[in-house]
C-alpha cells in the first residue's frame, strides 16, 4: 500500500474549494457565463480517487467536473479560461464548465448527459486492454446516474470483458432535489455490483485517505486483469445542485451536520494533530492557493475570444454529411 501525502491531497482539495468559491463569486458578478455545478464538499473524493493515478491513466467525469479537473492535474489557468469562453481553455472556449478536460493528463472532456459517461469509459478501458498499455480509467458520477440504463449497460459490459476501470459512485443523497431513499430500494448503490459479479465498496467520501486506499487498491485490481470495482463514495455537496438551487428540499439541521465533518478544516486539523503541518505552513498554503488562481483569473481575463471562423473547427462527422 503505497502512502499518499495527507499534505499534498490537503493543498489539492483546498486549491479546488478555493477555485470553486472563486468561481461563485465570479458567476455572480456576471463575468462567467452559463451556469455552474460546484464541488464544494466533495474535495476528499476526487483528490483521494485520482491521487494513485498517474497522467497517463484515464478519467471520464460529469456535469460537475472542476474538482475531478484540478484532482487530475489540468491547469487552473486553462480551466478558468474555459470558464470564460476563451481561446486558451482547455477545450478552446467551447465546452465551457460542464466539458472541460485535458487529454494530456489523461481527462477526456466531461460529460453533462447524466450517466452517458459511464459506457464511455468501458470503451476507453476496452482500449487499454486491447493495447496492453497499463493504463486504469476512473468514471466518476452521482447516485442518479445510477438509475439510468447507461450504468448498467456499462458496468454489465465492463464486467464481462473483466475492463480496467473503476466506477466511482459519488452519493451525495440527492439526484439534483430528489432524495436517495426515494429513488432506491436498496441501502447502497454499492450493492448492485453483485449483480455483475465485481466487487462493491462503500468509502466514507469525507475521509481523503479512506478513499486514496481504497481507489490504490482497486485500480490494482483492474492492472492485474481482474476487471472493474464499484466504488461508492459517500459525500456531500454543501451548496446547491447549481447556481439556481434554493435547497429548499434539505433541513438545515442536515446541512449542518455535514458542515461540521467539511473536510477542509477537519483534513486541516487532522495535519496538525500528526504533527505533519504548523499553522504557518496552511496559511502558507492558502496564500499561495490565492496567488494560484489570481493568475488563472488574470490569464482568463486578458485572454483573447475564439474566432468566428474557428466555430466550425474541431467538427467531427462523416465527409458525405457536411
Amino acid at each position: 500500500m503505497s502512502e499518499f501525502s495527507l499534505l499534498d491531497m490537503y493543498r489539492k482539495m483546498l486549491l479546488i474549494r478555493r477555485f470553486e468559491e472563486r468561481c461563485n463569486e465570479l458567476y455572480m458578478q456576471g463575468r462567467i457565463p452559463s451556469t455552474l455545478h460546484l464541488y464544494i464538499g466533495q474535495e476528499a473524493v476526487a483528490v483521494g480517487a485520482c491521487a494513485p493515478l498517474t497522467d497517463a491513466d484515464y478519467l471520464f467525469s460529469t456535469h460537475r467536473p472542476h474538482g475531478h479537473a484540478l484532482a487530475k492535474g489540468v491547469s487552473p489557468r486553462s480551466i478558468m479560461a474555459e470558464l470564460f469562453a476563451k481561446v486558451t481553455g482547455c477545450c478552446k472556449g467551447k465546452g465551457g464548465s460542464m466539458h472541460v478536460g485535458d487529454m494530456r493528463v489523461g481527462m477526456f472532456p466531461a460529460v453533462a448527459i447524466v450517466g452517458a459517461n459511464i459506457p464511455l469509459a468501458a470503451g476507453a478501458a476496452l482500449a487499454a486492454k486491447r493495447l496492453n498499455d497499463g493504463r486504469v480509467t476512473a468514471c466518476f458520477f452521482g447516485d442518479g446516474a445510477a438509475n439510468e440504463g447507461a450504468f448498467h449497460e456499462g458496468l454489465n459490459m465492463a464486467a464481462i470483458w473483466k475492463l480496467p476501470v473503476v466506477y466511482f459512485c459519488e452519493n451525495n443523497l440527492y439526484a439534483a432535489s430528489t432524495p436517495f431513499s426515494t429513488a432506491f430500494n436498496i441501502k447502497q448503490v454499492a450493492d448492485r455490483a453483485a449483480s455483475y459479479g465485481i466487487p462493491g465498496i462503500v468509502v466514507d467520501g469525507y475521509d481523503v485517505e479512506s478513499v486514496a486506499e481504497v481507489a490504490e487498491e482497486a485500480y490494482n485490481r483492474a492492472r492485474r486483469g481482474d476487471g472493474p470495482t464499484l466504488v461508492e463514495c459517500m459525500t456531500y455537496r454543501l451548496c446547491g445542485h447549481s447556481r439556481s438551487d434554493p435547497r429548499t428540499y434539505r433541513t438545515k439541521e442536515e446541512e449542518a451536520e455535514w458542515q461540521a465533518r467539511d473536510v477542509i478544516p477537519t483534513t486541516a486539523s487532522r495535519l496538525l494533530d500528526r504533527g505533519l503541518a504548523t499553522q504557518e505552513r496552511i496559511d502558507q498554503f492558502e496564500a499561495e492557493v490565492k496567488a494560484e488562481i489570481d493568475d488563472a483569473v488574470q490569464f482568463a481575463e486578458e485572454s483573447p475570444y475564439p474566432e468566428p471562423h474557428e466555430l466550425m473547427e474541431d467538427i467531427f462527422a462523416p465527409e458525405a454529411a457536411l
